[in-house]
């Protein structure tokens, strides 16, 4: 009898290449997904069936049971996609399967307990104090000063995060124990991607924000650019390990952001800012497939089935990576009225996801996908890479028209 394999699922595009990881004819590989990401469900799938929304537990049960009735228990459950790592994790505990348990991602997702965890083991980071009343927030604006920043403990994408100014502003704001507070740090933001194999960093890179993920949600463009200053990279590298190793000893791939700074010998201070136990988003799993040439997404993948990722160690890759993003240039759904595909550009993107005219944007839950325009770059220097973006930023136009609820 064939292996069952669930596969929560979310994504329109190829983030994850299930097919390459397992054998979709020798097993029953089904999956729950949306109404969206029915799109990237691939051909050899047993059966697919369809909720509102991933991240509800009940509803994506009553899909698993319903599944297992055709196809028998399910020896594997999957869901890589951040607001789904819980959900999998209860889901695996609940029918047996192996693979990790919501313990294991609880300091990865209560971004509270996790600067409780890197705050305990001695590491920097910022103030930090829970914000669950107005009271709380007034108290801690006045240890460490205006402005602060008030943020869901468990959200992703930026999602919900709030700069406050003052105490003005923050009586407009309806709080509770679901948030927390934090001090606001004007320091430029890295993100750290990688795979941590339980005792050291195995695979990683880190790269520089170009914008922020805050400042993304409010239009324009984000992006990133991998780094090539050795030093900044040796104390980024160091700073990695140090955080990793206080939250787990559990085998993990990871999405680290850490503000960095000049710091007073003449090296680099690195503070933490929150970590998630996944790949990274946006362009991130393509980059590490196509210029790094290991896919982490499987290393996820295998990890959530119980099994040891193969992995080598750190390579000297040829080139750094970059990509872009381009806000959704008007409320989703939304349909493009004008789009430039800028594939070609010299200097410019090696691979580009753009829409058509007369395609709609989904108002979907995986913010990072459903966007203006992705772009992803390739160069042997950060300069070149930044170059690139740059210049396709100057040269991309998108536009659309909200389309109204009937």
């Amino acid at each position: 009898m064939k292996r069952h394999i669930t596969i929560i699922h979310r994504w329109r595009e190829r983030y994850a290449e299930y097919p390459e990881y397992l054998d979709h004819a020798e097993n029953n590989v089904t999956y729950i997904t949306t109404d969206v990401g029915i799109e990237g469900v691939p051909e050899g799938a047993a059966a697919t069936a369809i909720v509102v929304n991933t991240d509800d537990i009940d509803e994506v049960r009553a899909k698993v049971v319903e599944l297992a009735a055709r196809f028998g228990k399910p020896a594997g459950i999957v869901a890589l996609k951040e607001d789904d790592l819980e959900i999998g994790a209860a889901l695996r505990e609940e029918f047996g399967c192996p693979g990790p348990r919501v313990s294991a991602f609880v300091p990865f997702r209560d971004k509270l307990v996790m600067c409780g965890v890197i705050q305990d083991a001695g590491l920097p980071l910022p103030a930090f104090g829970p914000a669950g009343t107005a009271a709380q927030v007034l108290e801690f604006a006045d240890e460490h000063g205006w402005p602060v920043i008030v943020k869901p403990r468990s959200e992703s994408s930026s999602a919900g995060v709030v700069i406050v100014r003052d105490a003005d502003h923050l009586a407009t704001l309806e709080l509770d124990d679901s948030r927390m507070v934090q001090k606001f740090v004007d320091h430029t933001v890295f993100h750290v991607d990688g795979y941590f194999d339980g005792v050291e960093v195995r695979r990683w890179s880190s790269a520089e924000y170009l914008n922020t993920c805050l400042s993304f949600r409010g239009g324009g463009i984000l992006g990133s650019v991998e780094d090539d200053d050795p030093e900044r990279l040796k104390a980024v590298g160091n700073a990695t390990a140090q955080f990793i190793s206080a939250l787990t000893d559990e085998p993990t791939a990871f999405h680290l952001e850490v503000f960095v700074a000049p710091a007073a010998d003449g090296g680099f201070e690195v503070q933490f800012l929150e970590v998630g136990a996944r790949v990274g988003g946006a362009e991130i799993p393509f980059l590490w497939r196509e210029v790094h040439g290991y896919d982490l997404m499987r290393a996820a993948f295998e990890l959530q089935l119980g099994l040891v990722p193969q992995i080598a160690d750190a390579l000297e890759d040829k080139d750094l990576a970059g990509w872009m993003l381009v806000a959704a240039p008007a409320k989703r759904p939304c349909l493009i009225t004008e789009s430039t595909p800028v594939l070609g550009l010299t200097p410019g993107p090696y691979a580009e996801r753009v829409l058509e005219v007369g395609e709609i944007l989904p108002n979907a839950a995986a913010f990072y996908e459903h966007v203006g325009g992705r772009f992803r770059f390739r160069g042997s220097t950060s300069a070149e890479i930044i170059e690139a973006i740059e210049n396709t930023v100057r040269h991309f136009k998108v536009a659309a028209t909200p389309i109204e609820p009937d």
